[in-house]
């Protein structure tokens, strides 16, 4: 289930995840082994784990929460997280490469260099937190809601964004080119901070005041001279 935030005219709003976690098991990590390349995690609450350095590849978590779980260079690429919450994780260098985020909730995270290029996210809330040169190169990102966190030079190169919107949250630094929005709104970002790729906001909607602070930017992609 999911439900439509408000968005404003002429945008569609964004479907934000409804999850009701049924009760959980807690992970005892598989005999001590932790993740596992390809594993199947099912109604399983990781608390406090420490899976730095470990391998889930191609591993499904279905029904999942994570919390305060330090994940500094965990291997999740091509990983499956379905109706799952995370709480607190922290880490740098998470690899999420292609994996896929389906009705997920991510809430005070701090990550730092997270690699999720070629991953699909749909309808995803990040609530609070901060990350920092998050890479979404080539990502999919569809019903995905930024509220309340902080983004520092996050990568949109090439990726597609459709019914996104940052609520309450600080776009530092964004990277946009060749990226493809859909009903983005940007209204909500403050600051908002494109460093590349402006000329890719066409899709997304932003408030008068953002418009102005954009200027010298999109003077600079058209190549217009300003003077006086």
């Amino acid at each position: 289930m999911a439900r439509r935030a408000v968005g404003g005219t002429g945008v569609k709003g964004a479907r934000r995840p409804e999850l009701r976690l049924p009760a959980l098991e807690r992970f005892e990590g598989g005999g001590g082994s932790g993740l596992e390349p390809d594993g199947d995690y099912d109604g399983l609450e990781f608390r406090g784990a420490d899976l730095a350095g470990q391998d889930g590849a191609g591993a499904r978590f279905m029904d999942c929460a994570l919390a305060e779980c330090a994940l500094d260079g965990t291997r999740l690429s091509r990983a499956r997280v379905l109706d799952s919450v995370l709480t607190g994780v922290r880490g740098v260098g998470t690899d999420l490469a292609e994996a896929t985020l389906r009705d997920v909730e991510v809430t005070d995270a701090r990550l730092g260099g997270t690699q999720a290029h070629g991953a699909v996210l749909e309808r995803v809330l990040v609530r609070g937190g901060k990350i920092d040169f998050l890479n979404l190169r080539s990502a999919r990102l569809k019903d995905v809601v930024f509220e309340g966190c902080v983004l520092v030079e996050p990568d949109f190169g090439g990726a597609r964004l459709e019914r996104v919107e940052f609520v309450d949250c600080a776009l530092k630094g964004a990277d946009l080119t060749g990226a493809v929005l859909t009903d983005v709104d940007l209204r909500g970002a403050a600051p908002l901070e494109i460093a590349r790729g402006a000329d890719r906001l066409a899709g997304a909607v932003i408030s008068t005041a953002q418009l102005l602070d954009l200027a010298p930017v999109l003077a600079g992609e058209m190549g217009l001279r300003v003077e006086g």
